[in-house]
């Protein structure tokens, strides 16, 4: 496939018209400039895309949480911006083949590393921004979000389960939580099966599109079961992590 044709596709893929100079600018790395003659990168357009996807998020859970303090509110914001949160919704729009890398951060892994992946994704949201104005940067920025947008409001204070869990179980002296992951599926729609492991009893099962989905899932079970008292058999049902349900 061809840089044109693979650009189309992208464009396909996100949903939303780019000029494909604009769209490839959004795609390159400081690495692909210094190897291809000072090719445009992305980093001020990911300027830009940061303060757009700021401005939508904190607008959207300050309409939809009218009741939420400001210190109730930060900590959701926080969840949706963040670099893994960014990376996620990146790999769900499969965006690492079309990042444009120097060979050297290419044989590194650079297509799948966090840092790039939620760098590429709020360049995407400057371009978005830049070409059709803030109101379509605001639906796709709640589009390609959704799923951390609804974590975020459905898991409210429990959003950091590992840590509440690593805290419950150092309250109660036990031994450190022990995560164990499976993983199927081809590179493009891998499946994460997660359980935690306490005092040798698996007392949590979670499953997501991603490690730290099935993580935190399966962290919240445990953490549910500690405080109830319970113990979950390791052939018990399997908690589906609510970002992915």
């Amino acid at each position: 496939m061809s840089q044109h044709e693979s650009l189309e596709a992208l464009r396909v893929r996100i949903g939303v018209q780019v000029p494909l100079e604009l769209l490839e600018a959004a795609l390159t790395h400081r690495s692909f400039s210094v190897e291809n003659n000072g090719a445009t990168t992305y980093e001020r357009l990911e300027f830009l895309g940061d303060a757009a996807l700021g401005c939508v998020v904190a607008e959207f859970m300050f309409l939809e949480h009218p009741e939420a303090s400001e210190a109730q509110l930060t900590p959701l914001r926080a969840a949706i911006i963040n670099a893994h949160a960014l990376a996620d919704a990146a790999r769900t729009l499969n965006l690492g083949p079309s990042i444009r890398l120097g060979k050297g951060e290419l044989t590194q892994g650079g297509q799948e590393k966090t840092s790039i992946l939620a760098d590429v994704m709020e360049s995407l949201m400057g371009a978005v921004y830049l070409t059709h104005g803030m109101h379509a940067a605001r639906e796709f920025v709640l589009r390609v979000m959704a799923t951390q947008i609804r974590d975020a409001v459905e898991l409210g204070a429990g959003l950091d389960w590992k840590t509440s869990l690593q805290e419950l179980v150092a309250a109660r002296k036990l031994s450190p939580p022990r995560y164990e992951v499976d993983v199927e599926g081809p590179d493009h729609s891998r499946t994460f099966t997660a359980r935690v492991v306490i005092e040798d009893e698996v007392l949590g099962h979670g499953v997501g599109t991603s490690k730290r989905h099935a993580e935190r899932s399966a962290a919240a079970q445990a953490y549910s079961s500690l405080v109830a008292g319970t113990a979950v058999d390791a052939d018990a049902g399997t908690a589906v992590d609510a970002g992915n349900a």
